[in-house]
């Protein structure tokens, strides 16, 4: 048969059987539409638009909780307390992500962050005037400015940056505080 990966559910065991589609039973790790899942369920590996593949509530340990279901759209409440619409043809897993110790893994050293790709971070109050904002300065000078901005001068530090007239503003009924 055909072998696909999938996110790990919590309490998911070898040999369980795992369906996908309309109709499948409410067990652990079954995927089906957003319209078929009770309230209050735990679900993760949201899809955003119908027929896309999941794109939110993705991370380890995480999972988002039905509220309610009005009309053609469900109300979520997602990991960042965000409460939101989504389509009822939508489809998500059911249960949580597992490994919800993720978080407390610790490098340990600087070459392990760069197996997974990632590299030094330097700091802008080392570089020279050229290079940042920050930069310059006889020894360890302050910023010297009103607020700490980016590389590139934007202000950086609690400045929203979400677009004010974003598209999915309106299936938004609680932003994430």
């Amino acid at each position: 048969g055909e072998k696909r990966y999938i996110l790990h559910p919590n309490n998911l065991n070898v040999g369980d059987i795992i369906v996908s589609g309309s109709g499948s039973p409410l067990h652990i790790g079954n995927s089906l539409p957003l319209s078929e899942i009770p309230l209050g369920t735990s679900v993760h590996n949201i899809e955003l638009i119908p027929n896309r593949g999941g794109q939110i509530v993705r991370a380890a340990g995480t999972s988002a909780k039905i509220l309610a279901k009005e009309g053609n759209y469900v109300t979520l409440r997602l990991p960042s307390k965000e409460v939101r619409l989504i389509h009822k043809d939508c489809f998500a897993t059911i249960g949580e992500i597992s490994n919800n110790d993720a978080f407390l893994v610790q490098s340990g050293k600087a070459g392990r962050t760069r197996w997974l790709g990632k590299r030094p971070t330097v700091r802008g109050s080392v570089m020279n005037p050229c290079d940042h904002p920050h930069g310059g300065g006889e020894g360890r000078a302050p910023i010297g400015r009103t607020r700490p901005l980016t590389p590139w001068g934007k202000p950086a530090l609690g400045m929203k940056t979400r677009k004010n007239k974003k598209r999915s503003d309106d299936y938004i009924l609680r932003r994430r505080s």
